[in-house]
């Protein structure tokens, strides 16, 4: 079988019967037609057709030398991902006897450097909270968005993707569709709700040609037009307001989901409890965090340890 061939499968099997989200199907099909390019511009100079990649002639010195070409262009983190969707691609090859084993398998990923999620101390975070105008319905919309995502400490896809229906005004409770469409139920604080409240009630005369029997779809953050808004203007709404403040130029909206992180720990959440509220699959995704508030951990130790 010929490797866009054996792609093609793999993507339809990961969209249609793994429920990917399309972002997700997006990023394996562009890691994996990188694969195939290199492998067939790289028989092309050895005097192949460059149509002549075939699945059985793939070895691990193919798969090492495709990621020894990426050191020097991409860093280790997107690296490793690659050699994921690589792995994944001949997993699902060989359970379907399309491939006689994995030649991915014994490659060894990357050694990560360590990651130091970018985040605001509490007086910056406060700082940006102030930024917005409040008296207009775009500043007050602007508000509710830094406000949700401090409060929650949601994704950004996931604030874009709030319907109207997904928000418990009376119980605090948001309803999040996460990463794979996994359901979970985040709190939200009083201060990010009465801004949400703030914001809908200037926005009613947007919302007037929205019948009642289509509210469950009705986005919550929309743009001037009513359209939903997209992850990239919400992106350019928070650069707005940081470069207002005269914050760090790499805080964007992940890195209000790290302040929302580390401001729980430092205030004494335990690690469990966080994961639950980022909808982390692993505890070791969340225990990134931990490192910010090793001054939080020395003075807790100093306090309560028998033999300091």
């Amino acid at each position: 079988m010929h490797i866009n061939g054996a792609i093609d499968r793999f993507i339809d099997y990961i969209r249609s019967q793994r429920g990917y989200s399309e972002h997700t199907v997006r990023s394996y099909r562009t890691d994996l037609i990188g694969f195939s390019d290199f492998l067939s511009d790289r028989r092309a100079l050895g005097g192949d057709e460059k149509a002549s990649v075939e699945m059985s002639d793939i070895d691990y010195i193919d798969v090492r030398e495709y990621l020894g070409s990426l050191f020097g262009r991409y860093n280790r983190t997107t690296i490793a991902r690659k050699l994921s969707a690589i792995r994944s691609f001949f997993y699902f090859l060989e359970r379907d006897g399309l491939s006689d084993g994995n030649p991915a398998a014994d490659v060894s990923t990357p050694r990560q450097g360590k990651y130091i999620p970018a985040h605001l101390p509490v007086d910056d975070m406060f700082r940006l909270l102030k930024g917005p105008d409040r008296t207009t319905p775009s500043g007050l919309r602007d508000l509710a968005i830094i406000e949700v995502l401090y409060s929650c400490g949601i994704r950004v896809a996931e604030l874009a993707g709030l319907n109207m229906s997904d928000i418990d005004f009376d119980q605090r409770l948001v309803r999040v569709i996460g990463k794979g469409d996994k359901e979970r139920i985040v709190p939200i604080g009083r201060k990010a709700l009465k801004s949400v409240k703030d914001y809908l009630e200037a926005i009613i005369p947007w919302r007037k040609k929205i019948r009642d029997s289509e509210t469950k779809s009705v986005p919550i953050f929309i743009n001037y037009r009513g359209g939903r808004l997209s992850t990239r203007s919400i992106g350019s709404i928070i650069k707005r307001y940081v470069r207002g403040c005269g914050l760090m130029a790499n805080i964007t909206p992940h890195s209000l989901r790290h302040t929302f992180a580390t401001h729980l720990l430092d205030g004494g959440a335990d690690l469990r409890s966080v994961q639950e509220l980022l909808g982390h699959v692993s505890l070791s995704t969340t225990q990134r965090y931990t490192h910010v508030s090793l001054d939080k951990l020395m003075e807790v130790y100093d306090k309560a340890h028998p033999r300091r």
